[in-house]
């Protein structure tokens, strides 16, 4: 390995071991400064009452009427004026290697995160969010969009959905899995980014699922939030 290939894996290591900022019993729920609306803060706070804000997500917050206890980030995007009001509330994390998602979630102890506003503004940014969840496995993140909620599968997974509901899984890496009550079953495939994925599937039964490493996402309608909380982190 060359020296600055071991420069990079020791400084992303070092990265990913910084203490908690957030530390809470309870769910989170983060916000970046993508789209969110005011009936979908509510919806998440409902299931992670603590409000944290990634970077120019306490912008967001702020317009929509709610306060952060804590924003993490790089602090290149919030307003001088959202500086002033949360003064004693920010914690910037200057380095450059990863993204605010990335900082804040690795940041936050709890028993899941919601995210608010990290799908729909970009592209890039979405896709750096998809990494950032497979980055970090002991993370029980789940992203709230406008539509659907995209979470990483652990290894063992049972939900309970309606027969029909449409339930679509996209690999991060090399993957391989199997599953029940899926209308198209996945065992004997090999799942990879470029080359088999699983999207647009459908249930028919109760779900259960197995995948021999954390590479997989999972991704199924919003309404269905609370049985997705249910399967991933218990009642």
């Amino acid at each position: 390995m060359s020296e600055a290939m071991a420069f990079c894996r020791n400084w992303k290591n070092s990265i990913r071991m910084n203490h908690p900022i957030v530390d809470s019993l309870e769910g989170v729920t983060l916000v970046g400064g993508g789209p969110v609306t005011a009936a979908q803060l509510a919806r998440a706070c409902a299931f992670a009452p603590r409000i944290v804000g990634a970077d120019g997500g306490a912008d967001r917050l702020l317009r929509l009427g709610a306060e952060p206890e804590a924003v993490i980030g790089d602090m290149d995007s919030i307003s001088p004026a959202a500086r002033a009001r949360l003064a004693g509330r920010l914690f910037p994390l200057a380095e450059q290697m990863t993204t605010d998602f990335d900082k804040a979630l690795r940041s936050i102890r709890a028993p899941f995160v919601l995210g608010l506003g990290f799908s729909g503004a970009r592209s890039d940014h979405g896709l750096a969010v998809l990494n950032s969840l497979t980055q970090h496995p002991m993370r029980r993140c789940f992203i709230l969009g406008p539509r659907d909620v995209t979470f990483l599968c652990p290894p063992e997974l049972v939900l309970d959905l309606p027969r029909g509901t449409a339930l679509s899984l996209f690999p991060m890496g090399p993957v391989g899995g199997e599953s029940q009550g899926l209308r198209w079953p996945l065992q004997g495939l090999n799942f990879a980014p470029d080359g088999m994925i699983g999207t647009s599937n459908e249930v028919t039964g109760p779900v259960h699922l197995r995948f021999d490493a954390a590479k997989m996402l999972v991704i199924v309608p919003i309404r269905y939030l609370a049985a997705v909380l249910r399967g991933c982190v218990g009642p």
